[in-house]
């Protein structure tokens, strides 16, 4: 599946100076973001980590843990004022696409039952529901499940 955009944005491995940008979408688009920490791991780590900018404005990003054939989403974001225009399914697509040129046969994700848009997208895409974390999420009165969803490359 492909998404056409009118706009050109630009794909680029994130840097560290990219994190006070990432970090305010993080914080305006979830009610338990992810901290600087948490992206700051993952770039140590080696994760494939990318920005999605148009006309310099960071608007998106993920990040994509690659190891023995598997990939994991572990977050893909897109800013609030571009969402519902094609970003998402384009960032996925580029995901899915690194995920099978580093040798992944499956990507797999989280996601949290109350945010349906997410599930939408993922289904079109052929992400198939696999399992229930139990309490994974935090929540505001207590945690929340997470869906893992799974697709073959």
């Amino acid at each position: 599946m492909s998404a056409v955009l009118k706009d050109n944005p630009e794909l680029d491995r994130m840097t560290e100076e990219d994190l006070p940008e990432v970090l305010a979408i993080e914080r305006k688009i979830y009610t338990h973001p992810w901290s600087e920490t948490n992206f700051s791991d993952s770039l140590r780590a080696g994760y494939d980590c990318r920005t999605w900018r148009l006309n310099g404005d960071l608007i998106g990003y993920f990040i994509l843990m690659v190891a023995a054939g598997e990939a994991h989403l572990l977050n893909l974001s897109i800013a609030e004022p571009h969402q519902r225009r094609g970003h998402g399914a384009v960032l996925l697509t580029e995901a899915t696409g690194l995920a099978r040129q580093l040798g992944a046969t499956n990507v797999f994700l989280e996601v949290r039952p109350s945010n349906g848009a997410a599930q939408k997208l993922y289904t079109r895409f052929g992400f198939r529901k696999v399992a229930v974390r139990r309490g994974y999420y935090p929540a505001h009165a207590g945690r929340e499940d997470a869906l893992v969803f799974s697709l073959a490359l």
